[in-house]
């Protein structure tokens, strides 16, 4: 590929989320004749091009971020309605998948300009390969909230879906965010925690959400980033005495609503039912 054979417009090029060979060819056709380069971290994206012999030459190679979009953007845009080729990089891994890009795709469609992914590495899909989960149906729902309360509410909005979610973790909430999900989905609910996909210390634990929490109360400062893959709920034959416990606690933290569909999705029951039990062990019947 050349600069005269692609089509104008913003290109969106996956690069690597570990092992730096990850990249495509195309990718790589494309930073290296595109008539800009834009990049969340311009210092990660001239290793990149280092590593692979790529020559920025005269090009302009900009910072795009979260933070400095709405002062970036205007020169790309302006760059592209010029009929030049753009290529946008995050760190690692395909932007807009909990990365920046969003605003700036949806700014560029505005103006009817080409938006065109070069897809390739993603810690999304690689770690839904390796999970062990079902794969027919998943659910991507990004970064969870910071605090503790945020988090668990975040988590309860999943309880009805039924397919293997994914969420991405830092080392740092990564215990946390698991023992939250145990409150959430039941210590009994499969999962598999992947860290450092395709790097050299690659990790993943699979398990019972119980019993992946538990490797992780004994790891003091894990390091990496994380890609948790929930499986999918699994109803089962549902104890009164054990269903009344889980609703007692649950009441303790959350609203009815929130509660009785938590549970009902953990033990397999209706909504409907659980709700209604949920009223009666409020009144203390």
């Amino acid at each position: 590929m050349n600069a005269s054979k692609m089509v104008p417009g913003l290109y969106l090029v996956a690069t690597p989320i570990g092992a730096a060979r990850d990249i495509t060819l195309r990718g790589l056709d494309i930073l290296s004749n595109a008539d800009m380069l834009a990049a969340e971290d311009t210092r990660n994206t001239r290793r990149l091009l280092d590593i692979h012999g790529i020559s920025l030459g005269d090009r302009r190679l900009i910072s795009y971020h979260d933070h400095n979009a709405p002062r970036a953007r205007p020169a790309i845009l302006q760059a592209l309605k010029e009929g030049k080729t753009v290529a946008y990089v995050s760190d690692a891994g395909t932007p807009l998948l909990a990365d920046p890009g969003f605003d700036l795709c949806r700014a560029v469609i505005a103006e009817d300009i080409q938006v065109l992914a070069a897809p390739g590495p993603s810690a999304l899909l690689a770690a839904l390969c390796v999970a062990g989960q079902p794969t027919d149906r998943f659910f991507f729902a990004g970064f969870a909230p910071n605090k503790t309360t945020a988090r668990k509410k975040f988590f309860a909005e999943f309880a009805d879906i039924r397919a293997t979610l994914i969420f991405y973790e830092s080392p740092k909430r990564i215990h946390r965010s698991l023992i939250d999900m145990v409150h959430s989905f039941g210590e009994e609910r499969a999962v598999s925690v992947c860290r450092e996909l395709t790097k050299k210390f690659e990790q993943v634990h699979r398990g019972s959400l119980g019993a992946v929490c538990d490797i992780y109360r004994d790891i003091e400062n894990p390091k990496g980033e994380f890609v948790v893959v929930l499986g999918p709920p699994v109803a089962k034959m549902a104890d009164q005495d054990e269903i009344d416990q889980a609703l007692t606690a649950a009441l303790k933290e959350m609203r009815m609503k929130a509660a009785a569909n938590m549970i009902a999705e953990r033990f397999g029951i209706t909504k409907k039912s659980a709700y209604a039990r949920a009223l009666e062990l409020k009144d203390g019947k």
